[in-house]
């Protein structure tokens, strides 16, 4: 059997010409769309390295198309018209780019000639459609593109002549993976190739027979490679296939003939970037759909061209997903949809966005994608001109949920018009009245409401649910409503109902699938509770590698919601910050604070700008909510609260002026918990209940992916884990790191991974010494991993396979570990990078995903973000709590130990506390846990008084710490008064010296 690579290469060259091999069928949704087939087999010999053309196949694509332009053409330059045309051609490709060629076409001496013909709208015009079979698409295998060099290519693909794919096949049964094409792409293709240039190429494919790859831009060791694959049980990957090859989907659908025409004419776009203001850039990206979106737009067009309108469709697409251009691919075609009768679908596209300041990304996404002007209409100002732009019949209307309610009347008296209606976020934040007039209008049936006060929302919803059933479908309107979270009831009213009688959506494309491919990050990865937090500090607290003091004194005593304990929490998270997450992203990391109402948030902004100003600092908060807040009898916006003397920040500025380096922290109440987009986003602290949706949107701001951007950190005041992962678990099943978690387990697995010999703490010493040298190379980096790679790749395959787990674990548990304490043992650190390195460079068996594609960039990048990090010199002095000595103490009787109920009635009398006799139980369990405690009672015998009161004093506070949901009161009253409480441990050890003295 030939299971060469060669072999590989020639069984998709052969579906490209011949189709499908017989008994083999395409699945039942593209069947109808894709015939494979119908290429041209070339040979290197056509092809002209100079001017990227295969110049007899453009000629004859001109002489069977437009042959009395040719002939115009020919009068203008004689002899030389061949040489003159092509030349002009390919300078206009070098111009202005292949996709803008192939759509309109070039000029050439008062002549115009097209270079592609698109499927029509309608097939009323026979022409057209003669025009369009004419075109000619054709491939070459081997091409040797380069004037310079004879490297090739394994397969291009030409339309009339014009490259317009390549791809680097590889076989796994000879030894290479689709990594191993990437690593080409990435090394030995030189991006200064003509046939590499921007724009020359629509894509560039990396392909195994079980995973594809793709970019549309060429950029050396940093181009960035994207997964194109389908997707295998919720994760990354591809089905299996019984009938082939996994990715046979790309060669049979893909690239066939009517997709590739179809990607052409509808998807692939050039957009010039805008800066926040609408401004152009001058910084060009070609966007390529990945395969979910391509999918999903074509199903769904398919369907109502098939069905017509009255439908509805989720789209339960996950963050990362590239719901804008989803969004703005279907509008368009939806626009020029027509069915089986050659009749128009839908009058009017309607795109829907509840979020009144971030639609404008959307409405720039939609217009972007246009390419006839005039066609999408942005509604900004009034709902009169909402109302006009229907009458008008404007093909696609971008526009916000807040206009619909006055045009109410208006719509109703519109019967013959058929609707498409994209709604953008399901889960949205529209008010009971506006949802109920919006759907008046169009019965057009909105979704949920952000989670501001639980109950009220869930009111809400119940009363939208109620009246959609109620009004049941109207047949001239069609819903499409894209969300990452829908709500049970929201899967009903707008899912597909299954034959079980469940219901699911319209297109799939999943969180996990979303993390695994690493086009979003997994906010659960490094998720710590107070508790888990404290607990941790604690596990660690007699470690002395561990910074650990000040944390726990702080961390002690919190409990309620008062200004001194937020003080204490706005201490916390701002020291937690600048020690552990501030270099994070290359040093721009940012946090969010998510506060529980207006009023917090208020309280939040003052108390983090004093402690930012106390400590000197230089970075700034900003704060994010609705109205105007009274607090302590005065008011504040805003604008108010994130203005100063030289610059006012309005509320629709907020997001523009988080993006500048000095702001690091955005204090949140409801405001920008959802929708809000922006990838230095590193860490957040919730000091708010979530639940259900909201806990997965807000947690999810995190999410985003930039460069340097390894993971994200949550510290969470006010949840439980098991919560958290109650609310995740239907949109991704994942399992939270445990709560307990012993940063001795890092020692444990370093000596693990130390007896496995495969590598040496020499040369561990050796990578750290290059990977902080700013001056060194990455050839140095490479050759101080090469002896530890040549040693695991002589033993055995369980070795193998325990030593990549082991050192995974330990790379994880130390990237953990360090969001959260601070650890001062380098030999761990100086591990932890030569691992995370190590296991990259790693031989990777196949029956493992190759996720690390995403994160494999060049490792000189790694380096430079390393040496940067910590070079802020923080202030590590520690405010130690003062211990309680002598002084004011409670006195006893000389020979009686009171009653705990006379203990607790001084008390009151003195501090004017409300205890009863059932307070006596938690004294009770107290000096039950203290007299139980071996070493407290060791260093009381053996330590002066000053001393053993010191020990006594931390040993109870932990104590009392240990006992807060006994009886929460009597705690609160100990941590929030210190007199109390120091009244009260007086007492406690003057009994515990009185009970040892007594047993002694």
């Amino acid at each position: 059997m030939d299971i060469s690579e060669k072999n590989f290469e020639a069984t998709i060259e052969q579906v490209l010409l011949n189709g499908l091999s017989k008994g083999k069928k395409m699945p039942p949704s593209v069947e109808t769309i894709f015939v494979p087939g119908g290429y041209r087999k070339r040979s290197l010999a056509d092809y002209n390295r100079s001017l990227c053309l295969d110049t007899d196949v453009v000629l004859e694509f001109i002489y069977a198309t437009q042959p009395q332009e040719w002939e115009k053409l020919k009068a203008q330059h004689g002899a030389d018209v061949k040489a003159k045309f092509l030349h002009r051609l390919a300078a206009e490709i070098t111009k202005r780019g292949t996709l803008d060629v192939l759509r309109k076409g070039i000029k050439d001496s008062g002549c115009k000639f097209q270079l592609a013909y698109f499927k029509p709208a309608s097939g009323l015009n026979e022409e057209t459609k003669k025009l369009y079979a004419a075109n000619q698409f054709s491939i070459v295998r081997q091409l040797h593109y380069s004037e310079k060099t004879e490297q090739s290519l394994d397969l291009v693909l030409f339309l009339n002549g014009i490259p317009i794919i390549t791809a680097e096949l590889k076989n796994p049964l000879t030894g290479q993976t689709v990594e191993n094409a990437i690593n080409q792409y990435r090394n030995d293709r030189d991006p200064r190739e003509t046939l590499f240039a921007f724009g020359r190429c629509l894509a560039h494919f990396a392909v195994d027979p079980d995973l594809v790859y793709m970019t549309t831009h060429l950029q050396g060791v940093k181009t960035r490679f994207l997964p194109y694959n389908k997707g295998r049980n919720g994760g990354a990957g591809n089905p299996p296939s019984a009938l082939g090859f996994a990715t046979a989907y790309l060669w049979e659908q893909t690239w066939s003939k009517d997709g590739l025409l179809d990607l052409i004419q509808n998807f692939i776009q050039v957009v010039e970037e805008e800066n926040d203001k609408g401004k152009k850039t001058g910084k060009l990206s070609l966007i390529f759909p990945r395969y979910h979106q391509l999918d999903c737009v074509r199903r769904i067009v398919a369907d109502c061209r098939k069905n017509g309108t009255g439908l509805r469709y989720l789209i339960q697409h996950s963050a990362g997903s590239g719901k804008s251009n989803s969004i703005a691919w279907l509008a368009h075609q939806l626009s020029s949809l027509h069915d089986a009768q050659e009749k128009r679908v839908f009058d009017s596209i309607i795109v829907i966005t509840d979020r009144r300041i971030l639609d404008r990304q959307l409405q720039r996404t939609v217009r972007a994608f246009e390419q006839t002007l005039g066609i999408v209409e942005n509604i900004d100002t009034t709902s009169r001109q909402l109302k006009q732009a229907l009458e008008d019949g404007k093909t696609i209307i971008v526009t916000t949920l807040q206009k619909f309610p006055v045009i109410s009347k208006d719509m109703g008296e519109m019967p013959g018009k058929r609707f498409a209606v994209i709604i953008d976020e399901a889960h949205s934040s529209q008010s009971g009245e506006t949802s109920k007039g919006w759907k008046s209008v169009l019965s057009v049936k909105s979704l949920e409401k952000e989670e501001g006060d639980e109950e009220e929302a869930e009111d809400l919803e119940d009363k939208i649910n109620e009246e959609a059933k109620k009004r049941g479908r109207l047949p001239n309107v069609s819903t499409f409503a894209f969300t990452a979270t829908p709500k049970p009831k929201t899967m009903e009213l707008f899912g597909v109902k299954r034959d079980d009688g469940k219901f699911e959506p319209f297109s799939l494309y999943t969180m996990r699938q979303a993390i695994e491919e690493r086009f979003i990050l997994d906010v659960l990865q490094n998720y710590t509770t107070y508790k888990a937090y404290w607990s941790l500090l604690k596990k660690i607290k007699d470690d002395p590698r561990y910074e650990r003091k000040k944390a726990y004194a702080m961390l002690r005593s919190f409990v309620d919601h008062h200004e001194a304990t937020i003080r204490k929490k706005v201490k916390i998270m701002v020291d937690h910050f600048m020690n552990q997450s501030m270099n994070r992203i290359g040093g721009k990391s940012k946090a969010m604070i998510v506060c529980r109402s207006r009023p917090q948030a208020v309280l939040y902004k003052r108390l983090v700008d004093a402690y930012l100003k106390t400590k000197g600092w230089p970075f700034k908060a900003l704060v994010a909510f609705s109205g105007t807040v009274k607090y302590k009898g005065a008011e504040y916006t805003e604008t108010g609260m994130n203005s100063t003397p030289a610059e006012k920040i309005g509320d629709t500025h907020t997001a523009d002026a988080f993006k500048r380096d000095e702001y690091r922290f955005l204090i949140v109440a409801n405001k920008f918990q959802t929708g809000f987009d922006q990838p230095l986003l590193h860490t957040m602290y919730v000091d708010k209940k979530l639940g259900g949706v909201n806990a997965v949107q807000t947690l999810s701001r995190l999410n985003r992916n930039c460069p340097n951007k390894e993971e994200t950190v949550v510290l969470d005041f006010a949840n439980e884990a098991d919560e958290i992962q109650k609310a995740f678990a239907p949109y991704y099943d994942r399992t939270l790191l445990s709560e307990g978690t012993d940063p001795n387990l890092l020692y444990d697995l370093q000596t693990k991974l130390g007896d496995f010999h495969i590598y040496t703490c020499s040369e561990i010493d050796a990578f750290a010494a290059v990977w902080f040298d700013p001056k060194a190379t990455q050839e140095k980096l490479h050759s101080c991993l090469q002896p530890a790679v040549d040693r695991y790749e002589a033993v055995g395959e369980d070795d193998k396979k325990q030593f990549r787990s082991l050192l995974g674990d330990f790379v994880r548990l130390y990237a953990f570990l360090s969001q959260v304490v601070t650890f001062t043992d380098p030999d761990l650190e100086k591990l932890y990078i030569y691992g995370k390195m190590l296991l990259r460079k790693l031989p990777l068996k196949r029956d493992q995903l190759p996720v690390e594609i995403q994160q494999n960039i060049d490792m000189d990048s790694y380096r430079v973000q390393q040496t940067s990090s910590g070079q802020i010199k923080l202030d590590r002095g520690t405010k130690e709590l003062e211990p309680i000595t002598g002084g004011n103490i409670f006195q006893l009787p000389p020979d009686e130990i009171e009653a705990l109920s006379q203990i607790l009635k001084a008390l009151n009398e003195r501090f004017g506390t409300d205890f009863s006799e059932e307070d006596k139980v938690f004294i009770q369990q107290l000096e039950e846990k203290l007299a139980g405690d071996a070493a407290l009672d060791a260093s009381v015998k053996v330590n002066v008084e000053e001393n053993a009161r010191l020990t006594f004093d931390h040993v109870a506070n932990d104590k009392i710490q240990e006992m807060i949901e006994t009886n929460f009161k009597f705690y609160k009253q100990i941590t929030d008064d210190e007199a109390f409480g120091k009244c009260l441990l007086d007492w406690l050890f003057e009994r515990y010296k009185r009970r040892e003295k007594g047993a002694a």
